[in-house]
């Protein structure tokens, strides 16, 4: 009888010792034992009721003093962490930045590749595989979409953009084929001058003197890189000036559709168009490629894809008289892959013209930028 009372206190300390040893193996169990709870002999039979995992409290490794929190398991997920949360911080001007300088980059391989296959394959060849994997991409992500996107109030403006923007694909990448990617790429920046003209003859849009001055003192550079001689002018550089201008004039059909038409629906209708138009040559011209070639002309299919999502999403986020001087990084791009993969040297008028070019074009994106009306 005597001997109960002293044994009360060793019993209840020795239950509590395995109270905390079944916690310690709820924080550490490896899945693999049946129970959680005390398994002990049947002589000595457990106080305390078993614990099951799901009425465990779990432990905040924060809420302890000195221990910190482990982060993302491994080297790759912590700096994807750390970009996304600089991503979600970074200002708008800031993303369609990147946005536009990545489609620069894209299209960079893109032009390479025109310039690489065009000796070999037929232009048009490469146009119709390079819009037939572009509308198959687009209709692969927007399938059930596909009948509002045929939809459109004016499919005459659909047709005609779709023609001139075949027009100009031809004349600008014939000049890349045929010339340096230097040259051919700064006589490109001439379609903003010729968008100053086209906006005051077709949107009736006011055009002051100094940025007919700056259009003007443009097409001075232009006729500097095209470099007339005794023999006359060079045909593909001229071929170069002809994609400009019917660039500028897809710029303002685009304007145009741009108060009643989707932009998907701007993009399926060209593909319509330009495989309508290119389906004939295409077959008459048609050069069966390498399947080393058919690599090369799906990569640059797909890019030329990826380049114009970008170059679309960037115009999207950031501001247009924010981006728009990042459009000359292209010189910088096309004089480097012109040099290191077709040991292309630009030629002294190329850098003085497009200098002159470069500033007549930023003077005018600069005045309109400027609002019409002074703010009071």
């Amino acid at each position: 009888m005597s001997r109960a009372p002293s044994r009360r206190p060793m019993v209840r300390a020795m239950s509590e010792d395995r109270l905390a040893g079944r916690q310690s193996r709820l924080d550490f169990d490896d899945g693999d034992s049946p129970a959680l709870g005390y398994a002990g002999s049947g002589d000595d039979p457990d106080p305390f009721p078993a614990i099951a995992a799901e009425d465990a409290a779990p432990i905040v490794l924060a809420a302890i003093p000195g221990v910190v929190e482990p982060g993302p398991s491994s080297w790759f997920a912590a700096r994807k962490h750390r970009l996304k949360r600089w991503w979600r911080g970074a200002t708008p001007n800031l993303r369609g930045s990147i946005y536009m300088v990545s489609s620069f980059l894209v299209y960079a391989v893109m032009t390479g590749l025109f310039k690489y296959l065009g000796p070999v394959i037929p232009l048009v060849e490469i146009l119709m595989i390079r819009q037939i994997v572009m509308s198959l991409i687009i209709i692969a992500f927007a399938a059930h979409e596909l009948p509002a996107m045929i939809r459109t109030t004016r499919p005459g403006l659909q047709v005609f953009r779709g023609l001139v923007t075949l027009a100009s694909m031809l004349c600008g990448f014939s000049a890349v084929i045929y010339i340096p990617l230097a040259q051919a790429t700064a006589i490109g920046f001439s379609q903003v001058l010729f968008v100053t003209i086209a906006a005051v003859l077709v949107l009736k849009e006011a055009v002051d003197g100094a940025r007919w001055v700056a259009t003007i003192i443009g097409f001075v550079g232009v006729i500097i890189m095209l470099n007339p001689s005794s023999h006359g002018l060079e045909f593909y550089a001229l071929m170069s000036v002809g994609g400009a201008l019917f660039g500028a004039c897809v710029t303002v059909s685009v304007r145009m559709l741009a108060t009643s038409e989707r932009t998907d629906t701007i993009l399926i209708w060209q593909g319509i168009v330009l495989i309508a138009v290119l389906a004939l040559p295409t077959w008459w011209l048609w050069v069966w490629p390498t399947p080393e070639q058919w690599l090369w002309l799906i990569v640059l299919s797909v890019f030329g894809t990826a380049g114009q999502w970008l170059l679309t999403r960037a115009y999207q986020v950031g501001e247009a008289s924010a981006l728009a001087p990042l459009d000359f990084s292209r010189l910088l791009l096309a004089s480097f892959t012109g040099f290191v993969f077709f040991a292309e040297i630009p030629a002294l008028p190329t850098w003085l013209g497009a200098a002159i070019v470069i500033s007549a074009t930023l003077y005018t994106m600069r005045r309109n930028a400027k609002p019409l009306i002074p703010a009071a």
